[in-house]
């Protein structure tokens, strides 16, 4: 099973222990990624509001360089999964892609549509198989218990991340949890923001989303979150100590990529899955796990 790989900007910046799990998992499970050489952020929803026609540039150059591989594509980012898709089916209009390939013809690029963008979290449960995740798996998790979180781009719009033909991606992460023995906690907060989006404009409230949804999670006996969404991960994780400060309470959760929790599952120890990387130390529930950090 071979996937052109679009990483996203965090795994291969401010979180690359991400990235270094997805490699070591990927390949323990029998996925050969082949990353896109010369891929481009998404615009990560942001730009796409300020400026649309760049933003769905930027993704159909990188469905251009993957449709030049011959590949699918497969990303770790909810995100990068949630505007590609939305990118994607904009570009299915013959007209504007048309517009958008006059650009990319600078570089002698050209998107001709139908390019397949599938999440890894999409991956397990649909093209490895839960029955596959679960005879992989070496190291019981029976006894620890995980919030999902999905965050923002992963479960909306779901018409452009196509939940009707694939029902499963609604529940896509609880089953994942539970087919590696873990216990899936439930939590209200789990298909919401995460408050990244806006940090760097209302820092107040992007803490106060932080706070909510850790302090949630926490208060429901979750040893640790579990999210397919690299920037989710670094917001939760890096800025959950001030957010507690500001909600002056105490707050201790630590927060799992999903490639992270399969990797557990697969018998990799703490350091190979960068747990030891984490601003939330992961000490506790990696123990718990029977893992080494």
């Amino acid at each position: 099973m071979r996937f052109a790989f679009f990483p996203g900007c965090v795994s291969r910046g401010g979180a690359p222990e991400l990235y270094q799990s997805t490699v070591a998992v990927a390949e323990k499970i029998g996925i050969e990624l082949e990353e896109i050489e010369g891929w481009s952020c998404t615009g990560a929803g942001a730009l796409q509001e300020s400026n649309p026609l760049l933003g769905d540039t930027l993704n159909a150059r990188n469905f251009a360089l993957a449709q030049r591989m011959g590949l699918p594509i497969m990303t770790i980012c909810s995100t990068c999964q949630g505007v590609m898709a939305q990118a994607k089916v904009k570009l299915e209009d013959e007209e504007y892609r048309a517009q958008v390939n006059e650009i990319l013809a600078t570089e002698g690029l050209e998107y001709t549509g139908g390019i397949q963008v599938k999440h890894m979290l999409w991956v397990m449960v649909e093209d490895i198989g839960l029955d596959k995740i679960k005879s992989l798996a070496v190291r019981s998790l029976d006894g620890v218990f995980l919030a999902p979180f999905y965050g923002c781009y992963i479960v909306r719009p779901s018409a452009a991340l196509e939940y009707d033909e694939h029902p499963q991606r609604r529940e896509a992460l609880e089953l994942v949890i539970e087919a590696l023995g873990a216990t899936a906690v439930d939590n209200e907060g789990k298909t919401r923001c995460c408050g990244f989006p806006i940090l760097t404009i209302n820092e107040k409230n992007s803490l106060a989303m932080v706070a909510k949804h850790t302090g949630e999670a926490q208060d429901l006996g979750a040893d640790a979150m579990v999210t397919p969404c690299p920037l989710c991960h670094l917001n939760l994780d890096g800025f959950q100590a001030k957010a507690a400060k500001q909600m002056g309470r105490q707050i201790n959760v630590p927060i799992l990529h999903l490639p992270q929790l399969i990797g557990a599952a697969l018998g990799m120890d703490g350091p190979s899955l960068g747990l030891n990387r984490h601003i939330i130390s992961a000490f506790d529930v990696a123990m718990k796990m029977g893992i080494r950090v």
